[in-house]
C-alpha cells in the first residue's frame, strides 16, 4: 500500500539523536516475522511482510516544507496514527480502506496495495496553496476554474478537486489536472472517476464529521491504492491534521467579514513559526532551534487536535519503552495470524 513516492529529506544530525529523543520514536528497525523490505516515509516507516500485508509504524518525527526536523514530538506517532485508524473505521461504509488491524497504538496493519500515484487533494475552502495562487491573480488550479469574487478562506460554491502527483526524487508536491493525468495515462479514466466519487464521498462524511464537533473540514488529501484481486482501497491516512486543514465553526463568519484569521486545527501552526524563525526548507537556511520547551507545545497542541477533531479525551500510551513496546504487540499479532 503505502510505497510513498518520494524520499524524505532529513535534517541533519546524529544517528543517536535520531533514534530516541524525549520519550519518543524517531526511527525503527524491526525484524519481523516474514519481514521482506522497509520503506522510511517522511513520518512513517512500512513493513512489507511476506509481500501480502504491510506494518505501517507511525513515528514521532515531524515534517515541514518537505523536510524531516531533527527532533521528535512526544505522541505525535500515536495521535496520528488513532485519528487515522479512526477514521478509517468511520468511513468504511462508504469507501473500502487497507485496514486490517491496529495491534498497537503506533501502527497500522494493512493489504498490501499498488498505490496510484496521484494525491487527490479536495477543497472546500480558498486556503492554503490554492489562496496563495489565487493571490498571485490565478484564477484556474489543476484546471479547475476559480470564481472571481472570493477572498482568503472563503467557502467554494462547491468542493473542487486540485490533484497532485509525486516524483521519486523528493522535489515538492506538484499540481496537475484531470486532462493531464489522463493523458499521461498516470491513471486510466475508469479508475479516476472512481477516485473522484471516494474522493468527495469521503470529504462529504469528513465535513459531516467535523461540523458534529465543531470543526470545519477545509481541505484534505487522500491517497488510494489497488488490491491483488483489483480493488480501489482508501490507504495512508485520512482526516488528520497532517493530511487536512480544520477551522473551528464558532464565529468563522464573523472572522471573514472582518477580514481576520481564522481559528485551525492543522500543522499550520508549526510551518508559522519555522517562517517566523527564518526557514522555509529553502536551500542554505538553517532549521531553528526546537528547544524541549517547544516540543512541549508541539506536543501540547498535537493533543489538542486529537481531542478536537475525536471529541475525545487522548489516552498517553506508555512510552517508556516505545520501541519494546510496538515489536512486543506487532509480533504477536503476526504470530496470531
Amino acid at each position: 500500500m503505502c510505497s510513498v513516492l518520494k524520499q524524505p529529506i532529513f535534517a541533519k544530525t546524529t544517528t543517536q539523536q535520531l533514534r530516541k529523543m524525549n520519550s519518543t520514536i524517531t526511527t525503527t528497525d524491526f525484524n519481523f516475522p516474514n519481514q521482506k523490505s522497509i520503506y522510511r516515509g517522511k513520518v512513517r516507516e512500512v513493513y512489507n511482510i511476506d509481500d501480502n500485508l504491510l506494518v505501517m509504524v507511525a513515528t514521532d518525527r515531524l515534517s515541514a516544507f518537505d523536510v524531516v526536523l531533527p527532533k521528535g514530538i512526544p505522541y505525535k506517532g500515536q495521535i496520528l496514527n488513532q485519528i487515522a485508524t479512526r477514521f478509517m473505521e468511520l468511513t468504511e461504509d462508504i469507501v473500502p480502506n487497507w485496514l486490517v488491524a491496529t495491534p498497537d497504538p503506533n501502527v497500522a496493519v494493512g493489504h498490501l496495495c499498488e498505490p496510484f500515484k496521484v494525491e487527490m487533494v479536495i477543497r472546500g475552502y480558498l486556503s492554503g496553496h490554492a489562496a496563495r495562487e489565487y493571490a498571485q491573480g490565478k484564477r484556474e488550479i489543476c484546471g479547475v476554474k476559480m470564481p472571481d469574487y472570493l477572498k482568503e478562506n472563503d467557502k467554494f460554491p462547491e468542493p473542487i478537486i486540485t490533484p497532485t502527483t509525486k516524483a521519486a526524487n523528493g522535489s515538492h508536491d506538484a499540481d496537475i489536472s484531470r486532462e493531464e493525468i489522463l493523458s499521461q495515462g498516470i491513471v486510466t479514466e475508469e479508475n479516476y472517476v472512481v477516485l473522484e466519487k471516494f474522493t468527495k464521498d469521503l470529504y462529504q462524511r469528513g465535513t459531516e464529521i467535523a461540523a458534529s464537533r465543531g470543526l470545519i473540514l477545509v481541505d484534505t488529501k487522500y491517497e488510494f491504492g489497488k488490491t491483488k484481486e483489483g480493488v480501489i482501497v482508501l490507504i495512508d491516512e485520512i482526516h488528520t491534521p497532517d493530511s487536512s486543514r480544520y477551522f473551528y465553526a464558532e464565529g468563522y463568519q464573523e472572522r471573514q467579514d472582518k477580514g481576520e484569521e481564522q481559528k485551525q486545527l492543522s500543522k499550520e501552526f508549526v510551518r508559522r513559526w519555522l517562517i517566523e524563525n527564518g526557514f522555509q526548507g529553502l536551500e542554505g537556511q538553517q532549521i531553528p532551534e526546537m528547544t524541549d520547551k517547544y516540543i512541549e507545545t508541539v506536543s501540547d497542541r498535537y493533543i489538542e487536535l486529537y481531542e478536537n477533531i475525536l471529541g475525545e479525551k487522548f489516552i498517553k500510551a506508555d512510552i517508556s519503552n516505545i520501541e519494546e513496546r510496538i515489536e512486543k504487540n506487532v509480533i504477536e499479532y503476526l504470530e496470531s495470524k
